[in-house]
């Protein structure tokens, strides 16, 4: 459905300038709930902000069907915005706010009153359609900035860092009625958020951006389970990195020397890296296991017990140097508790770890 090509956008001028997009590209698919991941300054936004109209870009091209989004007017694209403040009109009620722009758009009185019916459904808002928008909850207020900009029927709608205002069980709440949302309409999400949960509980497929640029584009299990390079390991979730030594590569298998000595098989990275010399491994907490020390691939001493309910992080200084974190779930009938100080083991399965693009 949208096909950004090339899009670069320079604030500034001279010794000012700034480049918060450079050289970005990526296509989104109708039907799609893809979102834009990435720490503060990365660029989200401001792309977000591209495809919406609000800032021209400094060269590149957006369309949408087919059509060049760079010349219409914001108002004049099939596309409509949800903020982090949703900008509700505090003396209008939850019906008159839904019906605002269908009825700037001049929209007969019969076609607002059945479409304000039909958001106020959609959003589980019906019985609150006369109460004012300041006599309403956060969530509240957040489902009637959604059914306002869904209202019109837009091809695409765009949402930047909607959830962020909410605690953390709300949040939890409406993501899942976000995807919800998305499913039931068929209308194309592009969701901005630097919240990585976010991310892998709604999406379809993820961009991660870091200076203005695109680092990896997949699901969230190849995004999480496959990260192309350090940046987007470390970003999404916690990983552990081990430098280790490359013996040779086999297709999709990495023969490599861990620092502790003993020999294992890893994932290569896609597109390729070195056939030798020293490389960098991410491994996932919960994908390692903590044994006796004795005759484990790695040995140390627990530096660090942290407990979070449904699991626990164990720290572990290295024999080999460094720290490795394991993640095990917590279990019911769990009786030893394992102390600082201990001398344990970590192991991990042949293809566990994942070998990062240079």
């Amino acid at each position: 459905m949208i096909e950004i090509e090339g899009v670069t956008k320079i604030f500034g001028v001279g010794a000012e300038a700034f480049t918060a997009l450079d050289d970005v590209s990526v296509t989104i698919d109708a039907n799609e709930f893809f979102t834009l991941l990435g720490p503060s300054g990365c660029g989200k936004t401001t792309l977000l902000r591209v495809i919406a109209g609000f800032i021209d870009p400094t060269r590149g091209r957006v369309t949408l069907d087919g059509n060049n989004l760079l010349n219409q007017p914001p108002y004049a694209r099939p596309v409509n915005t949800v903020f982090q403040s949703y900008a509700l009109f505090p003396h209008m009620t939850v019906a008159q706010n839904i019906a605002f722009g269908l009825e700037m758009l001049g929209k007969p009185g019969s076609e607002v009153t059945s479409t304000v019916d039909e958001m106020l459904a959609l959003v589980r808002m019906t019985e609150m359609a006369d109460r004012k928008t300041s006599q309403i909850s956060g969530g509240q207020q957040q489902r009637v900035a959604l059914a306002r900009a869904l209202a019109p029927r837009p091809k695409v709608l765009l949402l930047d860092e909607p959830l962020s205002a909410l605690d953390f069980k709300l949040r939890k709440d409406m993501q899942l009625e976000l995807k919800r949302l998305q499913s039931e309409t068929g209308i194309t999400f592009i969701f901005v958020t630097h919240d990585q949960d976010e991310a892998l509980t709604m999406s379809n497929r993820i961009a991660v951006m870091n200076e203005g640029r695109i680092r990896q584009i997949g699901g969230p299990r190849d995004i999480y389970d496959h990260p192309a390079e350090r940046f987007v390991a470390d970003f999404i979730g916690d990983t552990n990195f081990l430098d280790v030594e490359l013996l040779k590569v086999e297709g999709e298998q990495a023969h490599i020397r861990l620092p502790s000595g003993s020999e294992v098989v890893a994932r290569a990275a896609q597109g390729g890296g070195r056939t030798g010399g020293e490389v960098t491994v991410a491994i996932r907490p919960e994908h390692a296991r903590m044994d006796e020390a004795e005759g484990a691939l790695f040995q140390g001493a627990l530096s660090n017990v942290v407990y979070v309910g449904t699991d626990t992080h164990y720290h572990i200084d290295l024999d080999s140097g460094g720290q490795f974190i394991v993640r095990q779930q917590n279990q019911p009938d769990q009786r030893h508790e394992r102390q600082v100080g201990e001398r344990v083991g970590v192991n991990f399965g042949a293809g566990i770890g994942q070998i990062l693009k240079d």
